[in-house]
């Protein structure tokens, strides 16, 4: 069975560096093995097999990198894509549909700035519709706080960096400034300064314009291009303005810085003056209106203008003459008052001190009022013109009853006397009040009742008939009516003291209104300062007519009226300087003890004096009164007799008023005894 050899593995030829050389091993040439020779009997030896040579280890190959299926990420991407779609779509759909009215809303509030259009302030004229108090153009400078903000103005420090621009041209402290910008009362609107001129409003705008150039330039050049006054804003408004100065301040008043009545007429009047505010409301975009937005705007409507029954002219003549005696005195203050006697109209109600209402920061706080209805005094010797027409109404005593005069009276518990020291005097009711005498005085009201009590009930009547003790009737804010106590709560001391003037007080306007009592022929017609007033339409509504009281008879209206002449015409008088030549005049002085406010007692002196003129004619009544004089006299006859002068003269001449031509009629003044 022949034998079977192994197949042969193919064995990759070596290469001919390593190829065998085919001797054997030990051939001494070779090294190799030797072959058999031929016929040597022997076989040959079968060559052993060849050993495959072992290759040598190939380096391993680069292992190939298997890509994963792009599949799955993909469809990662697409849920995520899906998800934030689907957030945009929900968020869209709030948005549009689900609160798109409360978004509008929001939005309509952001762009939209509303607006107060201030009504124009009607005028306060004179008589010959002169203007005492008008109003002109101002601006009330404002802001949008938003704008301040570091996330609207790209600036950390806007507030600080507009307040030191601003605070120059506003007169404003810068860090009250800044104090409003990040505090604001409104988070779209803030005042930072009110009623300002026109010309500090171009100031402004020239500023903003050079901001807004500068902004321009830093967004050119790719910065942020805000400018920090951007949210600076104006409003159109006025301004109150008094034109002849202090010149009736004391009537007039004064508007605070949100242009409301703060005190006098302008407070009386308010709601007629102030007529009614209006509003705006458009879009807005940088602090500037957008032109083409559309706005809503509601028109303002502007206040009545007011016509007093002042006249200008004497008012002012007025105002000098007390404004001079007060600073001769050195006296605390004074006023004067000038009445139309047939119609109650006041011509005039000046003040000394005074103040200029057109700049509040120089008043003294103590002359802003009007002291002429705001004080209250004892009216000493001028009341006692009530005293004697009480005593002519009741018929008990005329103006030529004998009246003895001592230099002393004993009553109750006081001795009373008279200004000076005197012998007895022999005097005719006529001279009583000619020299105004404290005694005859008491004497003469003792006759009113069968006793004091009586006597105190009836004069009492008559004293509240003539206004004392009442409000005037002009409503005036702050007016005092006075004290007049009950005739039973009279003590002791009043029963006597009443009757010349103390224990009683008045205001100047009360003190005036008795003597334009007499010389209306014993008619009181409440005083009166506005005569009419004239609508936006220009249509002119006349004041309603002042109320009318009869007090006493005509017949005793004109007994004292001629007995008043005896005091400024008669050498006897105590009146003798308020004479004025060429025409009769009627009056009274007053010298009465004052209560000084601050301590509550007894302290100097109210000097007064009051009248009227022509004496038998009578139009203008006149009442001065000066308060507390420290240099020279302290007298009514010596010191507010020449103011009375004045102030008359001046205002006959003024109203065209020609003297009478008649004679006094030259009333008796003492009596001899026995006769």
């Amino acid at each position: 069975m022949p034998s079977q050899e192994p197949p042969h593995r193919r064995v990759p030829r070596p290469s001919a560096a390593r190829r065998p050389t085919g001797r054997t091993p030990g051939s001494a040439r070779t090294g190799g093995t030797a072959r058999p020779r031929p016929g040597s009997g022997q076989a040959a030896p079968r060559p052993a097999a060849r050993r495959p040579r072992q290759a040598p280890p190939r380096p391993p190959a680069p292992r190939q990198l298997r890509l994963g299926s792009p599949r799955p990420r993909l469809r990662l991407v697409s849920v995520g894509l899906t998800l934030v779609m689907l957030a945009f779509v929900v968020r869209l759909l709030q948005v549009q549909a689900v609160d798109a009215a409360a978004y509008a809303a929001k939005a309509e509030k952001n762009r939209y700035l509303s607006h107060k259009l201030a009504a124009e302030r009607g005028e306060i004229t004179d008589r010959s519709g002169i203007a005492l108090a008008t109003s002109v153009d101002a601006y009330d400078i404002t802001a949008d706080p938003k704008m301040f903000t570091p996330q609207e103005s790209k600036v950390p420090d806007a507030p600080e960096q507009a307040a030191a621009l601003l605070a120059p041209i506003l007169g404003k402290n810068p860090a009250d400034l800044v104090r409003t910008l990040k505090s604001p009362p409104s988070p779209r609107y803030a005042v930072l300064a009110r009623k300002q001129t026109p010309q500090v409003w171009n100031q402004i705008k020239d500023l903003k314009a050079l901001f807004a150039r500068k902004a321009r330039e830093d967004k050119a050049k790719g910065g942020p291009g805000v400018s920090v006054l951007a949210g600076v804003l104006s409003e159109k408004s006025t301004k109150r303005v008094y034109p002849n100065g202090s010149l009736g301040a004391g009537i007039l008043g004064y508007v605070n810085a949100e242009g409301h009545g703060a005190g006098g007429l302008e407070t009386m009047l308010d709601q007629e003056l102030a007529g009614r505010d209006g509003k705006i409301t458009y879009a807005h975009s940088g602090g500037r209106r957008v032109p083409t937005a559309q706005a809503r705007e509601t028109p303002a409507v502007p206040g009545s203008d007011i016509e007093l029954t002042i006249d200008r002219d004497i008012q002012w003549a007025a105002q000098k003459a007390i404004s001079e005696q007060v600073a001769a005195s050195r006296a605390d203050r004074g006023y004067v008052i000038v009445q139309n006697t047939r119609t109650g109209e006041v011509l005039a109600m000046a003040n000394a001190p005074g103040f200029d209402p057109n700049d509040l920061s120089q008043a003294d706080s103590a002359a802003m009022g009007n002291a002429a209805l705001q004080d209250a005094f004892e009216p000493g010797s001028t009341a006692k013109v009530m005293s004697m027409a009480a005593v002519l109404e009741e018929g008990v005593a005329t103006p030529s009853t004998h009246v003895v005069v001592p230099n002393r009276l004993h009553r109750g518990d006081r001795l009373f006397k008279d200004d000076i020291d005197h012998p007895t005097w022999y005097l005719t009711l006529n001279g009583v009040l000619a020299k105004s005498s404290n005694i005859g005085t008491i004497l003469a009201t003792g006759q009113l009742g069968k006793n004091q009590a009586e006597a105190n009930r009836v004069l009492h009547s008559y004293l509240r008939k003539f206004g004392i003790g009442s409000p005037t009737g002009l409503g005036y804010p702050g007016e005092t009516s006075g004290i007049l106590a009950r005739p039973e709560e009279w003590n002791t001391s009043q029963q006597y003291t009443i009757p010349f003037g103390q224990g009683l007080s008045v205001n100047a306007m009360q003190a005036a209104s008795v003597y334009s009592t007499i010389a209306n022929g014993g008619v009181r017609i409440e005083p009166t300062l506005v005569r009419g007033t004239r609508g936006p339409d220009g249509r002119f509504t006349p004041a309603p007519e002042p109320a009318k009281t009869r007090v006493v008879s005509e017949k005793t209206a004109k007994t004292l009226a001629a007995m008043l002449e005896s005091v400024v015409d008669d050498q006897e008088g105590t009146g003798t300087k308020a004479a004025i030549p060429g025409y009769r005049v009627a009056g009274k002085t007053g010298t009465a003890n004052r209560v000084d406010p601050q301590l509550g007692r007894y302290k100097g002196y109210t000097a007064s004096f009051a009248g009227f003129a022509p004496a038998d004619d009578p139009q203008l009544t006149v009442y001065c009164a000066i308060q507390n004089p420290t240099r020279g006299s302290y007298f009514g006859g010596q010191i507010c007799g020449p103011v009375h002068k004045k102030v008359m003269e001046f205002a006959l001449k003024t109203l065209h008023i020609a003297p009478t031509g008649a004679q006094p009629p030259r009333m008796p003044v003492t009596f001899t005894p026995g006769s």
